[in-house]
């Protein structure tokens, strides 16, 4: 995709998340749980040595076995994923969809995605996963190591204990070229694939969307951070960000043959696809049709806007496409599960201030539309 606009509410701050993870009340899981359909960008830092997590201070007060997911929950229905053929699987082998929201940048939106939240999202929505946008640039991860990556692992572990299936996103975007970031992504993943590598629950997006670089290069990045997330997590999903900001090329001219003709050297992972529904319409579809033959292909993002992140939300389209997914078993996420002045936020602004984050009162129009979707009453 292009470059979303840029973040209007400045007034945002760095700051913790909201305190209570730990405290976390587990809500009976839904009956109708459905298995089976389911920023004000800073300056573009210039290349130096690459920020490393310092693992004797980003640990979290997490440790020990992870729980067992809630009776019913996507986690508990599905098991441990798998990649089969061109399919998203579940433990029995069987093909799923999964149906889910991204976060928008844990920098920006530091309260949206707290216990509160990924409760409602999970039995309000009956949702089966969360994406954690963790920015790298931006204000993100080479800002504080320590403290976005304990911001991950808090994320994981809340919506681990709810049964959600998780994406942790290392969100690069600007600069685009996923090698920039080669040595961050090599010591993020290995501190924290090591730290959830019991958890059967989590899946790994090592590059947002990469731009102005060839498939060669997103390739070569992929082959090099793939072994570190194995060396500690031998069995998880992953999932690799694609040409022309995870557009299969479509958005820089090309398409899915590159990665067809040169798939990355790797079991068990997926591609990635994004799309913005006023933009893109019938050439992105069509890709994505063509391809899912061929490849596994993951929406890991998508809204119902332009490719700004902000503007008239296109619902014609965007119910368009989400059939299209369905059809396939395409799974997908929305961005994004936050409370800012742009279409893309799914709940009204202030929301994130308080506690109550189910039913509709507290949300957009975009919110409702994909709170209908994922609950499949439309």
């Amino acid at each position: 995709m292009h470059r979303r606009a840029v973040l209007t509410s400045t007034g945002v701050a760095l700051a913790a998340l909201a305190a209570g993870w730990a405290a976390l009340a587990i809500p009976t899981a839904s009956a109708d749980t459905e298995p089976t359909p389911p920023a004000t960008a800073g300056p573009v830092a210039t290349a130096g040595p690459p920020a490393t997590a310092d693992a004797t201070t980003t640990r979290s007060p997490t440790a020990g076995p992870p729980a067992t997911a809630p009776a019913g929950s996507p986690v508990a229905v599905h098991g441990r994923l798998r990649v089969c053929g061109v399919n998203l699987c579940n433990e029995a082998g069987e093909p799923i969809q999964l149906r889910g929201m991204s976060s928008h940048g844990l920098q920006f939106f530091p309260n949206c995605l707290n216990p509160d939240s990924l409760a409602a999202l999970r039995t309000d929505w009956r949702a089966d996963f969360v994406r954690v946008a963790m920015y790298v640039q931006e204000g993100g991860f080479e800002t504080d190591p320590a403290g976005f990556t304990r911001k991950v692992d808090e994320a994981v572990v809340a919506a681990s204990a709810l049964g959600l299936y998780v994406v942790v996103d290392f969100h690069i975007l600007t600069p685009g070229d996923p090698r920039f970031n080669l040595e961050r992504a090599q010591s993020f993943f290995a501190e924290v694939a090591a730290r959830h590598a019991d958890r059967t629950n989590v899946l790994w997006e090592i590059a947002n969307e990469p731009n102005g670089v060839g498939w060669a290069d997103i390739k070569s990045y992929a082959e090099e951070v793939i072994p570190v997330i194995r060396a500690a997590d031998p069995d998880s999903v992953v999932l690799v960000g694609t040409r022309g900001f995870s557009s299969l090329g479509v958005s820089e001219g090309a398409d899915e043959t590159e990665v067809l003709d040169d798939p990355v050297d790797a079991a068990n992972i997926m591609y990635t696809f994004h799309f913005y529904a006023a933009s893109h319409r019938d050439l992105q579809r069509a890709t994505v049709a063509r391809a899912a033959r061929s490849l596994p292909l993951f929406v890991s993002e998508f809204g119902t806007q332009t490719f700004t992140g902000d503007g008239p939300n296109d619902l014609d389209s965007a119910t368009t496409w989400l059939d299209l997914l369905k059809s396939l078993k395409v799974s997908y996420a929305m961005w994004s599960y936050s409370d800012g002045p742009e279409s893309n936020s799914v709940f009204r602004q202030g929301t994130c201030a308080g506690t109550d984050f189910t039913g509709t009162a507290v949300l957009t129009e975009s919110g409702e539309f994909i709170r209908t979707r994922i609950r499949g009453t439309a």
